[in-house]
């Protein structure tokens, strides 16, 4: 019978400046956060004898003289601009459910789906009787901005998704940027959803834009690109576990870093210890 064995070695150390490693400013339930009588209460804060405290452990962000806490953990509430990825789960008359890791399911209406060929028409009977054949349940699409919830009309077009994998982690990781599509230079791509959902998917030689977005490659995936896929699934939930935010760049770095160690050995505790500090000590001698 095979055992594992991780026995002690002697570990390099890396230096981050205590001023680039603070942290952002942090709050627990019942922190004060001012005493100051001249700020707002917002998300997250409660009075208590005339001083701000937290009710939520999370992270403090003032906008002029508003005060909220952003939760470090919470389910996912969208934002105009927002990169969804989610998951139907039910298709009903003129729409479909999508989980999207949200307090409530999200709706995608049939108006709102782009018609294979890019077809502008105004949605039939028929339509609704094939809804199936666009999507449906247990396909995973990606939205931006995210499909509405409840019964308000969606402002975007989805996009099917084929062969990856899917990474569920907290909202609160994912960075906002402009863009949340990337493709890797080591031969992979990543959706990096505001939701927390992200995928992850063998980086396609020419972009199909047929099918009006639903177009999906069943072409096998070569072992090289499972390799890859699966070593930065296992960096995402490295990051994640140390708390770290989840952009391009961080994923990137990871990656480089734990090239060293394989797939399997990332998640191991003293290795994923290792691979994020020199990811963050990358990432501090970028911001300079």
């Amino acid at each position: 019978m095979a055992a594992d064995m991780r026995l002690p070695r002697v570990r390099k150390t890396l230096s981050v400046s205590e001023s680039a490693s603070h942290r952002r400013d942090l709050v627990v339930p019942g922190d004060i956060i001012t005493s100051d009588t001249g700020f707002m209460r917002g998300h997250g804060t409660y009075v208590d004898d005339d001083k701000l405290t937290a009710s939520v452990a999370g992270e403090v962000q003032r906008v002029d003289k508003l005060i909220c806490v952003r939760p470090l953990k919470t389910r996912f509430n969208g934002e105009v601009g927002d990169v969804v990825v989610g998951r139907i789960t039910e298709v009903q008359q003129k729409r479909w459910k999508v989980e999207t890791n949200s307090r409530l399911d999200s709706v995608l209406l049939l108006s709102s789906v782009n018609l294979p060929g890019g077809e502008l028409r105004r949605r039939s009977a028929e339509d609704e009787l094939t809804m199936r054949e666009y999507l449906q349940e247990g396909d995973l699409i990606s939205v931006s901005p995210p499909p509405s919830v409840l019964r308000q009309p969606a402002a975007s077009l989805p996009r099917r998704l084929g062969q990856g994998v899917l990474v569920q982690l907290s909202p609160s990781l994912v960075k906002r940027q402009k863009t949340h599509f990337h493709n890797l230079p080591c031969g992979a791509s990543v959706i990096l959803g505001n939701n927390g959902f992200v995928w992850l998917y063998p980086t396609p030689g020419q972009q199909e834009e047929e099918a009006g977005g639903f177009y999906t490659s069943l072409e096998p995936v070569s072992l090289a690109d499972r390799e890859v896929i699966s070593r930065l699934r296992n960096c995402l939930l490295a990051l994640a576990a140390h708390k770290v935010l989840l952009f391009d760049t961080s994923l990137l770095y990871c990656y480089e870093s734990s090239l060293q160690h394989q797939v399997k050995d990332i998640l191991k505790p003293e290795v994923m210890e290792e691979i994020v500090m020199l990811t963050q000590q990358k990432l501090l001698e970028q911001e300079g």
